[in-house]
């Protein structure tokens, strides 16, 4: 047994060093090359099949976190678009606000709405100004399109406004296009005001816009309240039925405004404003007569 061993070592020792130093067995070899292939693939084959398996589990968890990545970021970037949509609403909201504001002759305060009064038959808010603001009783409050309603309740830092919808509120209007005067009065509809007592031959017609009259002293004059909506005449009623909008979004707006009216009569403010030119025209005649006088030789 040792001996066939030894013979077959010395035999391929032999057969390597012919192959390695001439050509003689390269056909052979080639040719067995050409039968082994096929052993060579199946010996190969776990290798790669585990390698390809160990591949796909890699690819498929890298692929899952990915995705969980990807959602995050998409969820973190609605949330920004979110945010975005809000600020740039917001910003419209203060631009129509501040606008409103310049438009106004009286002082102003800005304030923001911070509650709803839960009570469904009473429309009233709740806002973050106060008597250490300055905020009195009675004060008027609008928004950007027009008059929301009044100061019922001041706190310190806080107070409560009565808005115009609510069934206890009525204001003094007149229509705008020919100066008819009328009371506008809540219906516990936040959408909708009232005419109460207008004749059913009265000039009033849909599409009219209603501001305050100033009567009662209590709303400065010429602030938009409603828009006429509807009007019924029944022949057999003496006063017609007419119904309006509020012009105010009341209860869409957040930010407002707390209007500070002159307390001067109309007389004090036309004295005193007939008194302001007087001096201002006496101003500029002072200031053109010396070089008035420098010109004569």
């Amino acid at each position: 047994m040792g001996v066939r061993l030894l013979i077959l070592a010395v035999l391929s020792v032999v057969l390597m060093v012919v192959d390695a130093r001439f050509d003689t067995f390269k056909p052979v070899r080639s040719q067995l090359g050409l039968v082994l292939t096929p052993f060579y693939w199946l010996a190969d084959l776990p290798v790669r099949a585990w390698e390809g398996m160990t591949s796909q589990i890699s690819s498929r968890s890298e692929l899952l976190a990915e995705n969980e990545k990807l959602k995050a970021e998409a969820l973190l970037l609605q949330r920004r678009l979110q945010k975005l949509a809000a600020l740039t609403e917001q910003n419209v909201r203060l631009r129509e606000l501040l606008n409103s504001a310049a438009l106004v002759d009286e002082q102003v305060l800005v304030g923001e709405l911070i509650g709803v009064d839960p009570n469904p038959f009473t429309h009233r808010i709740l806002i973050d100004k106060g008597s250490r603001d300055g905020v009195t009783l009675g004060q008027p409050v609008l928004d950007a399109r027009g008059l929301m309603g009044q100061v019922v309740e001041v706190m310190p830092y806080t107070a409560r406004v009565l808005l115009l919808t609510d069934t206890t509120h009525s204001i003094p209007v007149q229509i705008n296009r020919n100066g008819l005067r009328a009371i506008a009065v809540g219906t516990g509809n936040p959408e909708r005001l009232e005419l109460r007592h207008v004749a059913d031959t009265a000039d009033i017609k849909e599409g009219d816009l209603l501001v305050s009259s100033g009567l009662g002293q209590r709303f400065p004059a010429g602030y938009p309240v409603a828009v006429v909506k509807e009007v019924i005449h029944d022949s057999g009623q003496p006063f017609a039925v007419v119904r309006a909008v509020p012009t105010a979004a009341l209860n869409r707006s957040r930010y407002l405004l707390l209007v500070f009216s002159d307390p001067r009569s109309a007389e004090q403010r036309a004295a005193d404003s007939a008194e302001a030119q007087e001096q201002a025209d006496r101003a500029a005649a002072e200031q053109a007569q010396p070089s008035t006088s420098g010109t004569q030789p």
